[in-house]
């Protein structure tokens, strides 16, 4: 048995033994068959097994079969460590991605998204409509959901995504790159068979996915009877159905089944020697299954690529995509009269919504509804209208100049600017006020990066290194102005002029501003091809911080060996079992900076009553000596692959976050609030787990499978000083909080008041009062916590000769979130829990009452209406009663496909031929969240995302498509 012993010198502790694995000889293939090119920061591309860092990349086509209205949706399950949180707001909402933890208490915590080099920006959710860069998500009336910007690109342009999860991958990114980035490469000119004409069409059907388990056995009124005559009352505490009576599924009557249709044309193609050309024209509409909701979106791309001049040492690429995004009265969250999913969801099973639709449909017509001030949900639908437009410009250029064989310049110029023009109409007919709201946003970021790299392998003996450095220039703006009334003089004239109360109309103007320069270098030595060590280094120079502080430097180091390679370099040695092994280890520092105007305390203008102009100053104290957030990052794995067919990555990192800049609040005596800090800090670790496999593969029958894994454990280090808590979000009683030794975004609320006292023989029983019914304790504890243990996703894809099938299954295990749909269903009598086993006899709490200094056990019988009104009680009840588990799992996506044989278009112009059928969340295999999708979050542009309220429910979507090319 041969016995082969390396020790590695970058862990000098370890060994790495190959029993009997490695065979001398020479006819053996060789280790290192995968010399795969891959994307890295600002487009250099690698070979992967040079990376000393996780890396994993999406193919273009995967994110196209899962046909997507939002592309950011098409990454969920595929990534280890990525997830996907979505406002579950209808057509054209935001979806936000979180990689390997939340690492600040404060900012956004989303990736960097880089399309062919350059930022765009993804900003998600609402706009702020001060300077302060606060979201309104208030609990009532929340400002619309507008969308995330990465949604507004087309699948069909983007040829492949890569993700960076570490430091060490990011950190040429500097502050921008700290939670990571995201690298998408658009689709060039290739030569294809034919003219290089695509064509492609699908039509989508959607309808509910899920629905909050309810009962079925009772009808309108309180107490087990019928309403009396005039009743305002539409709860669900009446009398049982009778066998003459009908029962109404309101959601599915109220929501009808919506339709998605997409066309895609593009070309691609060779305009002569060294110069290629791809250019594309998509349309959607989604036609939601939201009465009078509708989205649509144009995308054109031109992008061409040439490289010319003598010896062929110029390369340039030129690229310009446009974006038109329509949408049509987006949906309102909220428990306000904005939000009219909770009069559906609400409505009495004995009472068909469709009685109530006639006549609601045209705008200034009188709402009818059950009770005389409620709103009809279709008055809504026509009479509550919102529309948004924006024009989108992505354009970029990129010129290259090769010197010599080893030394080569370019530079790269990009922009991403659109304008966003909304209004929303309140028409008269109802309780709400007539109102009237209109916006006009631009913003534009502009890059201008230049770059030298020289490269030489056996720059002596069998040594070889490349260095490449870097200068940026980015400035970036959003002008918004933002006008709202609700008191028009004359009834239903929109116009900014026509308002009875000045000090009523909000006119606010937002400029954020801000500017990077940097300067900074990425160097790589290798031996031998099997060792290889990168190091970037990268100063920022930020208009956000003062000058003493405005410079800061992000450096990284990463290494990898490839054991296969070494070993067959070394003694000729190789496996046909273990065909590739390679080790890598990196560190990192990355970091988050401050956002505009967060530096010096000034003064806001505004109006009186009487229209007089008012200075104000902001309740936050700012200090002008802040610096920016630090993210340290380590990470070690490796990359294995048997039999040239099976291939794992495995993955150990630790993340270390501190300084974090956060709104500490103060004494109000103080005259102000809060005062911004920097101080405080986290860390993440977890492992991950990649694995890819051809389990079975011959000339008719392919099975691959495409597993990840992620584990994540998060842990709150510090805040400031003594204070162990920050707030992230929340309402009234139920709150979420960064708190000292605790995972983030720990749920704080009311439980239900139990005996305390270990030594009691009743300790843990409910203490109920002398009527019986249950109490909530004064103050609030901790129920929990928002982040996931582990993420999943489990892809099988078969092809059989011209057919193809593929599944994904994909899951959250752990973390919790309060649904505050859940608790409106209780406190009408609608949920399932209301009536136990389909029954409502009157019970006794299992519990004991507090009586001269001790307890005695309850016995006081009582209602289920009168224990859910006290266990419903205020804004959101006893906060206990409705935390629930997030973990789920669910068949995510299912494809089916033919592809025609391409010898039936030998005498046609046709090329080629697939049709395809896709469906979208297709089974919840796994929840026990009572019907509530966990993937519907309240405020996306929130940390506090383990808060649903009221969420409009989450769609299943089936797609046909055809695909032709020629």
């Amino acid at each position: 048995m041969n016995r082969t012993i390396i020790k590695i010198g970058l862990l000098p502790s370890v060994f790495f033994c190959l029993n009997g694995i490695y065979a001398q000889t020479k006819d053996s293939i060789k280790a290192s068959k995968i010399d795969e090119i891959v994307v890295t920061a600002y487009g250099v591309k690698k070979e992967k097994k040079a990376l000393g860092y996780s890396f994993q990349d999406v193919k273009g086509q995967t994110l196209v079969d899962a046909k997507e209205t939002n592309v950011t949706n098409a990454l969920v399950g595929k990534v280890a460590g990525l997830q996907v949180i979505k406002a579950g707001f209808g057509p054209g909402s935001s979806s936000k991605i979180n990689l390997r933890g939340f690492n600040s208490f404060k900012g956004d915590n989303q990736p960097l998204i880089v399309v062919d080099g350059v930022p765009l920006s993804n900003s998600l959710g609402s706009k702020p409509k001060q300077n302060d860069g606060v979201f309104n998500n208030d609990f009532w009336n929340p400002d619309l959901d507008m969308g995330n910007g990465l949604s507004d690109l087309n699948s069909e342009d983007i040829e492949s995504v890569s993700v960076l999860k570490g430091g060490a991958a990011s950190a040429l990114y500097g502050s921008r790159g700290g939670n990571g980035v995201i690298l998408i490469t658009t689709k060039s000119g290739k030569k294809k068979g034919g003219i290089g004409i695509s064509y492609s069409t699908s039509l989508g059907f959607e309808t509910i996915f899920m629905k909050p388990d309810m009962q079925r056995n009772f009808t309108q009124g309180s107490n087990g009877l019928p309403n009396p005559e005039n009743s305002d009352n539409t709860t669900s505490w009446g009398p049982a159905f009778t066998e003459s009576m009908k029962r109404y599924d309101n959601i599915d009557s109220f929501f009808k089944t919506g339709i998605n249709s997409q066309h895609n044309l593009s070309f691609q193609g060779n305009l002569g020697e060294g110069t290629s050309l791809y250019t594309s024209a998509g349309y959607l509409n989604d036609n939601s299954q939201i009465p009078n909701s509708n989205y649509e979106r144009f995308n054109f791309m031109a992008k061409m690529n040439s490289t010319f001049g003598a010896n062929k040492r110029w390369t340039a690429e030129m690229k310009a995509q446009y974006i038109s995004t329509k949408a049509k009265n987006r949906p309102s969250g909220g428990q306000g009269d904005g939000n009219y999913y909770p009069a559906i969801l609400l409505m009495p099973q004995n009472i068909d919504v469709r009685d109530y639709r006639e006549g609601q449909t045209q705008n200034e017509t009188t709402s009818r509804w059950i009770t005389p001030n409620g709103i009809n949900p279709y008055w809504s639908a026509y009479n509550s209208l919102n529309a948004d437009k924006k024009d989108r410009f992505l354009l970029n250029g990129y010129l290259k100049y090769q010197f010599n064989d080893w030394l080569s310049g370019d530079v790269r110029l990009g922009t991403d600017f659109y304008a966003l023009n909304a209004d929303a109409r309140v028409w008269t007919g109802s309780s709400r006020r007539n109102a009237y709201a209109t916006s006009e946003e631009k913003f534009y970021e502009n890059n201008y990066i230049a770059s030298l790299t020289a490269k030489k392998d056996n720059l002596f003996g069998k040594w070889g290194g490349s260095i490449s450095v870097y200068g940026q220039m980015m400035e970036t703006r959003t002008k918004a102005m933002y006008f709202s009334t609700q008191n028009l003089i004359i009834p239903n004239a929109f116009n900014v002029k026509n308002t009875s109360d000045i000090a009523a109309a909000a006119n606010t103007e937002v400029d954020f501003w801000k500017k990077i320069n940097s300067v900074f270098a990425a160097a790589e030595i290798n031996y031998d091809g099997y060792w290889f060590i990168n190091a970037t280094t990268r100063t920022d120079w930020s208009s956000t911080l003062s000058l003493e502080n405005r410079s800061y430097i992000y450096n990284s180091i990463s290494s990898s060996l490839v054991l296969t390679d070494m070993l067959n370099k070394l003694n000729g040695s190789s496996s046909k079992i273990l065909t590739f092994a390679k080790l890598r280890a990196a560190y990192a520092v990355t970091g988050n900076a401050l956002d505009p105007y967060e530096l010096y305390n000034n003064y806001s203008l505004s109006t009186d009553p009487n229209g007089h102009i008012t200075l104000s100053r902001k309740k936050i104290l700012y200090n002008a000596n802040l610096k920016a957030e630090k993210l340290k990052t380590f990470e070690v794995g490796a990359d294995l692959k048997f039999f040239n067919r099976i291939s794992l990555d495995v993955s150990y990192f630790n993340n270390n976050a501190t300084g974090q800049l956060i709104d500490l609040p103060m004494n109000p005596l103080s005259g102000y609030e809060k005062a911004k800090i920097s101080s405080g800090g986290l860390h993440n670790s977890g492992f991950e787990f990649v694995l890819n496999s051809d389990v079975f593969r011959n000339e008719s029958f392919t099975w691959n499978v495409n597993a990840n894994f992620s584990k994540l454990k998060s842990v709150i280090d510090e805040i400031d000083g003594n204070v162990l808590k920050y707030p992230i979000g929340g309402f009234d009683n139920v709150a979420f909080f960064t708190e000292v030794g605790k995972p983030y975004g720990a749920i704080y609320g009311t439980k239900f008041l139990r005996v305390e006292d270990p030594n009691s023989p009743y300790f843990g029983k409910l203490i109920v009062g002398q009527n019986g019914l249950p109490q909530a304790t004064p103050d609030q504890h901790y129920l929990g916590d928002q982040t996931p243990r582990a993420l999943f996703g489990f892809t099988n894809s078969f092809v059989y000769k011209n057919f193809g099938l593929s599944f994904l299954i994909d899951g959250r295990i752990g973390g919790k979130f309060f649904s505050s749909t859940q608790l409106a269903l209780q406190r009408a009598g609608l949920a399932a829990d209301t009536a136990p086993g389909g029954r409502r006899d009157n019970f006794v709490v299992d519990a004991v009452v507090q009586q001269n200094g001790g307890y005695t056990s309850n016995t006081k019988e009582i209602t289920q209406q009168d224990y859910w009104a006290a266990v419903t009680a205020g804004n959101l009840g006893i906060t206990e009663q409705n935390i629930y588990d997030a973990t789920n799992i669910r068949l995510r996506n299912v494809q089916v496909s033919y592809s025609f044989p391409k010898s039936i278009f030998q005498k046609l112009a046709l090329q080629s031929a697939k049709v395809s059928f896709t469906a979208n969340n297709v089974w919840m295999i796994y929840s026990k969240a009572k019907g509530i999708d966990p993937e519907s979050v309240f405020a996306i542009n929130s940390n506090a995302v383990g808060f649903e309220n009221l969420a409009f429910p989450t769609t299943r979507s089936y797609l046909f498509t055809i695909t032709l090319g020629f």
